[in-house]
């Protein structure tokens, strides 16, 4: 079998592949210098636009339009691009053994690549509940297995193409790692008031089938049964590192990083949803699965790649958590922590055709984290802000003598 080897592979085809090879592109990479390895037929591309676009029925998004690094404003980097910056993108190529200290990796058809720094950015893979074939039906039933991002984005999109649409989650109220019960109470009802019906504190235990194997119904542990012609499960993910245990240090399910995203082995980075890295400002190591995090991490790596290498310098890592959605005509951002005491203001009557409200997190007398459902762009610039500069408040009187515009301007 074939052997090659590069000065730098990264390896998978994500958000973060498509980043840190626009990042080695600006630093600069020679011709053959650099390969990207995917499992994936296509070039990296934007995840973000398969719940926030792909399924829409009008202005749908498709590649090449989501190519990286699109997302942030950037280049788009299509399959011709690689070759044109001088980076070899190596497709459908599935790495089934790696070995860190020989520094290679072999792919399933045997064909072993030799690399002197390797970046795993490998991501997550959805967690299954079990593999079953379904085939999609116009204006059918659908039922969502969760209520986080993809349980909740999933649920609009089918709605908007006029399926009857029931989502299913065992909390007690969604997306329960971000959202409070108050939160949670807006956008339950505002889904409600759009057709979506909501099954909570319970959860999916099993699916029958048509004789021809299409998807009939999802069995509830509850013991319910409901009618299905077509079932997204979105009940999470989990990181894929399995290439490298016990080759690699690792810590809350993922492989352990410094702030520049090296690991414990030398010449080895990894970024994106693998990678659990020290999180600066809140003293603590963490893991984070979202694109924000994938862009910035991959690029950061580069740079301390390429400082290693005596090529400028990079400061330490001071991640800003960030979570954003849409849905239906609703868009929201979160930025930072959402510990201690909760306090929401602002108009969240799901009712009202154009809603705005707010919430922010205090802990210790000083805001952590920052939430806003309707903000416009230098709003939601200022929770950013507000989340990095953690000031003192402990209502929202404090907030607004400070000229904190998303609370003064609601």
């Amino acid at each position: 079998m074939a052997e090659k080897s590069f000065k730098y592979i990264i390896l998978g085809g994500g958000v973060s592949a498509g980043y840190a090879a626009k990042e080695f592109a600006n630093q600069g990479v020679k011709p053959g210098e650099l390969a990207v390895i995917s499992k994936e037929a296509v070039a990296p591309y934007e995840r973000p636009a398969l719940s926030k676009g792909y399924l829409f029925p009008e202005g749908a998004a498709r590649l090449p339009g989501f190519h990286c690094c699109v997302g942030s404003g950037g280049e788009k980097l299509l399959p011709e691009s690689y070759k044109q910056k001088g980076i070899e993108l190596i497709l459908s190529t599935e790495i089934v053994k790696a070995d860190l200290a020989a520094k290679s990796l072999v792919s399933a058809a045997g064909d072993v690549f030799k690399y002197q720094t390797l970046i795993i950015a490998t991501g997550s893979t959805v967690l299954r509940l079990t593999d079953f074939g379904v085939k999609a039906k116009k204006d059918g039933k659908a039922v969502v297995v969760g209520g986080g991002y993809i349980g909740l984005e999933l649920s609009a999109a089918l709605r908007i193409n006029n399926f009857d649409v029931t989502m299913v989650f065992p909390e007690p109220w969604c997306m329960p790692r971000l959202f409070t019960a108050d939160i949670a109470a807006f956008y339950e009802t505002y889904y409600t008031n759009k057709g979506v019906k909501i099954i909570k504190g319970t959860v999916a235990a099993g699916f029958t089938a048509h004789s021809n194997g299409e998807v009939k119904e999802v069995q509830l542990k509850d013991g319910r049964s409901l009618e299905a012609d077509i079932v997204i499960v979105g009940v999470g993910a989990k990181p894929l590192t399995s290439l490298f245990k016990g080759q690699v240090e690792e810590d809350k399910g993922g492989i352990k990083t410094d702030a520049f995203f090296k690991t414990s082995v030398p010449d080895v980075y990894a970024v994106g949803d693998v990678a659990t890295f020290p999180l600066k400002m809140y003293g603590d190591v963490r893991r984070v699965e979202h694109v924000d995090h994938s862009r910035k991490s991959a690029e950061q790596a580069v740079k301390a790649i390429k400082a290693a290498e005596g090529s400028g310098s990079v400061e330490e890592y001071d991640y800003l958590p960030f979570f954003y959605s849409r849905s239906f005509d609703l868009s929201w951002q979160f930025y930072g922590d959402n510990v201690g005491d909760s306090v929401l203001f602002g108009d969240s009557n799901p009712s009202n055709p154009k809603p705005r409200f707010g919430a922010y997190w205090v802990q210790g007398g000083k805001v952590v984290g920052a939430f806003m459902e309707g903000g416009s762009g230098d709003e939601n610039k200022d929770l950013a802000k507000v989340a990095k500069a953690r000031p003192a408040a402990a209502s929202l009187d404090e907030l607004i003598k400070q000229g904190i515009s998303f609370a003064a301007k609601i």
